[in-house]
């Protein structure tokens, strides 16, 4: 426990005695994290949005224009039974063309040139989150285009497709980004702490002419690395939320459509940046004290 004081007091003391250098790399922290939590931010919007794109996809099943009643009812039960298939609804020929007059307004009058009703039946078909990858709808698609009285299957294979990219393209630039500011954060905390170790070499030398352990001379090192990542989180979760807050404010009244985008940002976002830095900055205090001779 006593270690732990001195060792407290003594980084403490080191910290302001060093204020410029630590000003500078707890602000090169606070920027990076400020950058990682940016793209977190702008990721679980987009995710938001890709998440409300899904929910309106769906499978249209066009059927047969000499399907049977009978047909009808067993396609709709075979579908309302199918686990994949959370929604089922059932358009009749009559329903196509009344929705269709809806549609055309004043111009539907061009639908009386005709004898007949020339829209088939369908069935609009809404199907799970987990299946709402390329290949797995087009294998959902390919079996019930193989049903008895099924013309055609139609599910925005292009959309989908794009959608899938977008979101693949998301995770490998938060993985990457993500890795290059934690080398970013370890290097600068690695090279204040190694700075400090170097201005600090004699008192070093006479700790151990006095005998003191391994642990009693890194530790403060450890500690000052620790408050560099806290506080550059800190700094960084308060302009995060200060910069969104401000966003979320005045955008809308030049661009109205972006409430619908943009979400309201866990508190654990926030809360997550000052252990994020810590444990960065911990990794490089603890390479620099790993290179102090003993």
């Amino acid at each position: 426990m006593r270690i732990f004081i001195f060792s407290l007091q003594t980084a403490f003391k080191n910290l302001w005695s060093e204020k410029w250098i630590n000003f500078l790399t707890v602000l090169s922290v606070s920027i990076g994290l400020l950058i990682l939590g940016t793209f977190a931010a702008i990721t679980l919007n987009m995710d938001a949005v890709i998440k409300r794109w899904s929910m309106s996809f769906g499978v249209v099943v066009y059927l047969d224009d000499s399907v049977t009643k009978e047909v009808e009812e067993t396609l709709e039960d075979v579908f309302s039974r199918d686990p994949d298939i959370l929604e089922v609804k059932h358009i009749s020929k009559d329903q196509a063309l009344k929705d269709l007059r809806s549609i055309m307004g004043k111009e539907s009058t061009i639908l009386d040139g005709f004898d007949e009703n020339p829209l088939p039946s369908s069935f609009e078909l809404k199907l799970k989150s987990e299946l709402l990858l390329p290949a797995l709808v087009k294998e959902k698609a390919s079996q019930i285009k193989a049903m008895a009285g099924v013309e055609e299957v139609q599910y925005g294979e292009k959309w989908l497709s794009s959608l899938n990219k977008i979101t693949e393209i998301m995770k490998i630039t938060s993985i990457f980004l993500g890795t290059i500011i934690f080398i970013a954060i370890v290097f600068v905390t690695y090279s204040t702490i190694k700075i400090f170790f170097y201005r600090r070499k004699e008192e070093i030398e006479t700790l151990k002419l006095l005998g003191a352990t391994r642990t009693f001379i890194r530790f403060p090192f450890i500690i000052e690395g620790l408050f560099i990542g806290i506080a550059g989180g800190i700094i960084s979760s308060i302009a995060l939320f200060g910069t969104y807050s401000l966003i979320a404010i005045k955008i809308p009244i030049f661009l109205p459509s972006i409430k619908a985008v943009m979400v309201t940002l866990p508190l654990g976002v926030y809360l997550s940046i000052p252990p994020a830095g810590a444990v960065m900055s911990f990794i490089g205090s603890f390479i620099a004290v790993g290179k102090i001779k003993y």
